[in-house]
């Protein structure tokens, strides 16, 4: 009984210890998004031509009948899809681009052989 009564006497200054600092590590760590506001800021209106353009031909695309196969096949050609067209193209993968890429067999190869030095 002694011995029980001389650990609980030795856990309880641990134990504050232990909730003094959880409770200020959830202070600090809701404090730290805060930080974040310095960091890139986009602009309200980037992007907005883009999306207004496609806004605009899905709208007009609403309003008519469905299309025809001809028209779709010739609306699609121009780009990714028929409503998005090209936009931001250059910013996707494709076969086109991505030739020089290395598949996740090669990289897991090249690991290994550098771990095992084969």
């Amino acid at each position: 009984m002694k011995i029980i009564a001389s650990v609980l006497s030795v856990l309880s200054p641990v134990r504050f210890l232990v909730v003094a600092f959880t409770c200020a590590l959830l202070l600090l760590s809701s404090a730290f998004p805060a930080f974040a506001i310095n960091s890139y800021q986009s602009d309200p209106t980037e992007g907005t031509t883009q999306l207004l353009d496609i806004q605009r031909k899905t709208d007009e695309a609403a309003q008519q009948p469905p299309a025809g196969l001809e028209k779709v096949q010739k609306e699609s050609n121009k780009g990714l899809n028929e409503v998005q067209g090209d936009a931001d193209i250059d910013k996707q993968k494709r076969p086109e681009n991505s030739q020089g890429a290395t598949s996740v067999e090669e990289n897991i190869k090249n690991v290994l052989e550098k771990v095992t030095g084969k």
